[in-house]
């Protein structure tokens, strides 16, 4: 029915059922979610009973659900993911996304289901040589790294035409190439590439100059959120088909104001039906910690050294700094000409300030008086980054409904969708009457919380007089109808079979994060020797890079061209030195020598 060429899907997190479910009352196209085990989100998983009501009532919009089966898998797990995925195509999710090879040869042996293969980001898909060879074996989707530039997307396209190429443009920045971050693993026993990341890269650091000056104790690691707002069209003309938002994590007053954020720049959904929502989204006032493009239009500041906290939105300078209280210039400009809505914080709102917070006790004549004594002087910045009054609303129900048309001709009344979906029966009633029109019309149009909204209503001939309860009955029996019409002409895409290729080097180690022993017989297949287990099963007898970075600590410090050799220590003492690899202007940290 509709069309969704040229069209851009959104694709929203969710943790649970609840939160997919509003992603996709604020205008997702698509979900992706986690199931009782395997994602790389461990503190996000779902059951098959939530996962099967969310694809029901995704599937009446048109909306997509992907399930995420992206760590790596050891053995026995592997066989028991095989089983999951069999239940998930019975249960008609629309993808799977997955970084284990293992996973990736049952697949391509038959022993999966023909359900479409999207490879996760945590298969490091930055270089173009993966990415082709990705396409090449015949998966559905590709994943980018969040490092490449347009430039570089752009050329993956050419190269690819025909491979579906998702992005991500909202959210949460790792500092590593996705993938390739052993830090929380080898300092903990806890493994990104298990979805126990303990974020270490959000920790405070002192960088270290080779003879053991500190040039600087701050969250060296940490990065600012991304937010691709301004690169949308150009993105798309790149050949990016569809946009992700980081957040599997996130709560579910987030998605909705991203989602509707997102859904509001890019205007004609992939998916069906229109949002109906009483907010206005504003990114600013959600979870960041600041915000980048990141390396979308080449290297630019996307260091946050200060703070890994939520930033929020800026609210003002201080102006003044009593004892107990302070007073922002906002507040001049509120009283002077009205030009910022509702601008000036409530008590519990949260603020932020140069690394610091607190919540707002009470406000008085301007001044803002904090639950707790804090270091603020005259001329710092303040943002307001627990907006409690924005957060009400975003609590509010949002509704997602599809329009639809009506027509009563000869007793036959008929209802026709926005894609073209449509039903009808015969209306029984007393003799005919005129005055029936308007009493008819009033009640068909009250939809309520149903998934349709009457567009337009047409009367041809008169109709048969119904009580009001009779038309209220007529009403949800058509619409139950239309919902069983459209769940049922839902076309799941499928997997299109795959095959074996020559894999683009001829060795690789622990970094190919091989644990379980048909990962590896993928890659022999492919004819590249893989020369270590993963680092989760045995860590290598020698210096490693434990994350591989373009985020360029000597670039931060404005240290390019110095020669001066960096290490970074963390909080117990321990000293991670820094490579820098400028010619791909890139920088690893290394294991402790």
């Amino acid at each position: 029915m509709k069309s969704s060429k040229n069209k851009t899907e959104l694709l929203a997190p969710a943790k649970n059922k609840e939160t997919a479910v509003a992603a996709i009352d604020c205008g997702a196209d698509a979900v992706y979610m986690g199931a009782s085990s395997f994602g790389a989100r461990k503190n996000a998983p779902n059951t098959l009973n939530d996962i099967k009501e969310v694809i029901d009532y995704a599937h009446k919009f048109g909306v997509k659900i992907y399930i995420t089966i992206n760590t790596i898998l050891t053995d026995s797990e592997l066989k028991e993911a095989i089983e999951l995925v069999k239940k998930l195509y019975e249960i008609k999710a629309d993808a799977i996304i997955i970084q284990d090879m293992g996973l990736l040869k049952a697949a391509i042996d038959g022993k999966l289901p023909p359900i479409p293969i999207h490879m996760s980001t945590q298969c490091d898909n930055y270089l173009p040589q993966k990415i082709k060879f990705f396409n090449d074996i015949g998966v559905s989707r590709v994943i980018l790294a969040r490092e490449l530039s347009l430039e570089q997307i752009k050329s993956i396209h050419e190269e690819n035409p025909d491979l579906e190429l998702e992005s991500f443009i909202h959210g949460a920045l790792c500092v590593s190439f996705s993938g390739q971050c052993y830090l929380s693993q080898y300092i903990g026993g806890r493994s990104a590439n298990r979805g126990e990341c303990a974020q270490p890269c959000r920790k405070k650091y002192s960088v270290i100059a080779d003879k053991g000056e500190i040039l600087a104790e701050n969250y060296a690691l940490c990065l600012k959120d991304m937010n691709a707002s301004s690169e949308l069209d150009e993105m798309i003309n790149s050949g990016i088909c569809s946009f992700k938002i980081e957040g599997r994590l996130k709560d579910i007053n987030y998605v909705k104001n991203i989602v509707s954020y997102y859904r509001t720049l890019l205007g004609d959904k992939t998916s069906s039906g229109q949002s109906f929502t009483e907010f206005i989204p504003d990114p600013e006032k959600s979870f960041n910690r600041g915000f980048t493009n990141y390396f979308l239009r080449g290297r630019t500041n996307s260091f946050n050294p200060e703070s890994p906290k939520s930033k929020g939105k800026y609210l003002g300078k201080v102006t003044e700094v009593k004892k107990d209280c302070f007073k922002l210039d906002i507040y001049n400009n509120t009283v002077t000409n009205q030009i910022y809505p509702s601008p000036y914080p409530c008590p519990q709102d949260g603020l932020y300030f140069n690394g610091e917070g607190c919540l707002v006790n009470k406000v008085i004549d301007g001044y803002i008086y904090p639950n707790k004594a804090v270091n603020i002087k005259k001329g710092m910045k303040v943002y307001r980054n627990l907006d409690l009054g924005f957060e009400k609303e975003l609590a509010k129900p949002v509704k997602r409904q599809i329009g639809v048309n009506v027509s009563v001709k000869n007793n036959i009344i008929t209802l026709t969708d926005d894609d073209g979906y449509s039903v009808e029966t015969e209306i029984k009633g007393d003799i005919p009457q005129k005055p029936q029109e308007e009493n008819f019309i009033k009640q068909m149009k009250k939809t309520g919380e149903s998934d349709f909204y009457i567009k337009d209503i047409k009367i041809e001939s008169p109709i048969p007089f119904i009580p009001v309860k009779g038309v209220n009955e007529l009403r949800r029996m058509l619409f139950t109808k239309l919902t069983e019409l459209r769940i049922k002409s839902y076309q799941n895409k499928t997997q299109k079979p795959m095959k074996y290729v020559k894999y683009w080097q001829d060795k690789e180690d622990f970094r190919a994060n091989i644990l379980n022993k048909e990962a590896a017989e993928f890659y022999k297949l492919c004819g590249c020797e893989i020369t270590e287990p993963a680092l989760e099963k045995e860590k290598p007898k020698r210096q490693i890079p434990l994350m591989r970075c373009k985020h360029c600590i000597k670039y931060a410090l404005n240290m390019c061209k110095s020669p001066e050799r960096l290490s970074i220590k963390d909080e117990y003492g321990n000293i991670y030195p820094l490579k820098f690899d400028c010619k791909n202007c890139e920088m690893s940290v290394l294991s402790p020598t």
